[in-house]
């Protein structure tokens, strides 16, 4: 639990700067490892590529235990901290979310994302603050990252997405939230606007059309997350290979641009 603490406290500090943490999300236990031996700071699970390489769709399907058990296999494997995607908190009710949190906790994880989506904000406020009560029974000072769905979701109308989501920014801040995840936003005068305005370190998901993260830091924000798009990449190449592969048989470009297997055995030994 010490090691947890010391990963927990670090994770908190990587959002203070002086650099914006990206964190390019993992979906594995082997990914974790692969990202993490290019220096990752910290990992941060992409909910839809867990739950994908599990095989079931992204959106509150996967069963908890799968969940717990990838997220321990992740801990295994990597020495920087882990956030956990736990999407609408693997509970309907308060308690239930609580319940969720501890076991993450106790796999190792220091964190969370947890959205609002299409439900009320005072619904999220509620699991923010059980989630936090359970951290603190565990003894873990557990980052609880607030995603709002404001402009994912297209939950006002444009004009009112800045107020709309500054509203919720200090509504979730209050329930004890450590961070505010606004995925969709991508215009810099409304990043700067949230980013100034909302009073806790602003996350934001890449999207097309956002700046690169050195603008991004200029704007105040404090995270930025690759979300699913590394392993939809990944699926894209082994598609195309397999489609190859089963077409023609042609075993020359099947490993072009490939690791090789020592590599990846080496990567993952002894961890």
């Amino acid at each position: 639990m010490a090691s947890q603490q010391k990963r927990a406290a670090e994770f908190r500090r990587l959002h203070k700067g002086p650099k914006i943490l990206v964190l390019a999300n993992c979906w594995d236990a082997g990914s974790a490892r692969l990202i993490e031996s290019l220096g990752a700071r910290a990992m941060a699970t992409t909910s839809a590529g867990v739950a994908w390489a599990l095989g079931y769709p992204d959106g509150d399907a996967l069963p908890l235990d799968l969940l717990v058990a990838s997220v321990a296999g992740m801990t295994r494997v990597i020495k920087v901290p882990l956030t956990v995607d736990m999407e609408g908190g693997y509970g309907k009710t308060p308690k239930a979310v609580g319940a969720a949190v501890g076991r993450i906790i106790m796999a190792g994880a220091i964190g969370m994302n947890i959205e609002d989506g299409n439900a009320s904000p005072e619904l999220l406020c509620r699991k923010i603050t059980e989630a936090k009560r359970t951290a603190k029974r565990l003894g873990v000072n557990f980052f609880v990252n607030a995603r709002t769905d404001v402009y994912l979701r297209e939950l006002v109308p444009p004009a009112q997405r800045v107020a709309e989501t500054l509203a919720r920014a200090k509504r979730y801040r209050d329930a004890g939230a450590d961070g505010l995840f606004v995925p969709g936003a991508a215009q810099a005068v409304e990043i700067r606007s949230i980013s100034d305005g909302a009073g806790l370190p602003v996350n934001l998901l890449a999207w097309p059309g956002l700046a690169p993260s050195v603008e991004l830091q200029k704007l105040g924000v404090r995270r930025l997350s690759a979300g699913s798009a590394i392993p939809q990449v990944a699926a894209a190449t082994a598609l195309a290979k397999a489609k190859a592969f089963l077409r023609d048989g042609d075993s020359g470009p099947l490993r072009e641009g490939a690791m090789t297997y020592g590599e990846l055995n080496t990567l993952v030994t002894g961890r």
